[in-house]
């Protein structure tokens, strides 16, 4: 049996008194699409910070491919796409191919010259999200969803085995959201890339990812996209404390891609 990407047992964590998460278990295989969901200040952004050892559990634990995560070292097998690339300073003055180049500096160095092999990398990285021909291009000058896309391209360039996104549709325009989401979906599939998103987009869950989390302190329910969406009219209601209605995108084979 494949060891999980991911394993969470008895994570609980807390802000001085107020208790944040409690009791998680959540075991991400490799492979899968995990989505995320939950309402605002349910504890999503804090077991993000857990699982990247941007905080350290207080009970319980979190393994990465197999390893405690407090002797965890291959850092470079996880890429990640933070809400802040959404508020990216336009006026930044480096090219598209630049930002994607930087995402190699903890492989290379910080001060080392790109080879030939590493610039075939980013192109690839940037082709692989669809833009590959905006490379001479200053960041500034793309649109939200083309600047998430560079994004998702520099966390790409290492060859990352596990990609993490919180929140990438934000700052995205609506007519271009389900492109971004065929994007990922092909990324998962061809590419072999386990995904974990984050997302308020409960509407295309069902549609995208293979697994869906929802949070919000406790795991209230943690299985497969389908059973997702057969509990979702009324079990989420519950959770989320106000009426959830899903919306769906259907956007597979839509015209203009």
């Amino acid at each position: 049996m494949a060891v999980p990407v991911i394993e969470i047992k008895g994570l609980s964590y807390r802000y001085e008194k107020e208790i944040v998460l409690e009791d998680i278990n959540l075991t991400v295989p490799k492979g899968a699409f995990l989505g995320i969901v939950g309402p605002n200040g349910s504890g999503k952004s804090t077991l993000l910070k857990l699982i990247l050892g941007l905080l350290s559990p207080q009970e319980g634990e979190i393994r990465l491919f197999g390893k405690p995560i407090g002797s965890f070292s291959e850092w470079h097998k996880i890429g990640y796409v933070s809400q802040k690339a959404n508020s990216f300073n336009s006026g930044f003055p480096a090219t598209v191919e630049e930002v994607v180049s930087s995402g190699l500096t903890r492989k290379i160095g910080l001060f080392s010259f790109m080879r030939s092999s590493d610039w075939q990398k980013v192109h690839k990285a940037l082709e692989s999200v669809g833009m590959a021909e905006f490379s001479a291009k200053n960041i500034g000058e793309l649109s939200g969803g083309q600047q998430q896309r560079v994004f998702i391209a520099r966390a790409l360039v290492s060859d990352p085995e596990l990609l993490i996104l919180d929140e990438p549709t934000v700052g995205v325009d609506t007519r271009r959201v389900n492109v971004f989401y065929d994007m990922l979906e092909t990324l998962n599939k061809e590419r072999g890339i386990t995904l974990l998103l984050v997302t308020h987009d409960i509407g295309t869950i069902s549609e995208t990812v293979t697994h869906v989390a929802c949070l919000n302190k406790h795991l209230h329910f943690h299985g497969g996209a389908a059973e997702f969406e057969e509990m979702a009219e009324n079990g989420l209601s519950d959770i989320y404390g106000h009426g959830i209605h899903l919306l769906n995108h259907h956007h597979h084979g839509e015209a203009g891609r």
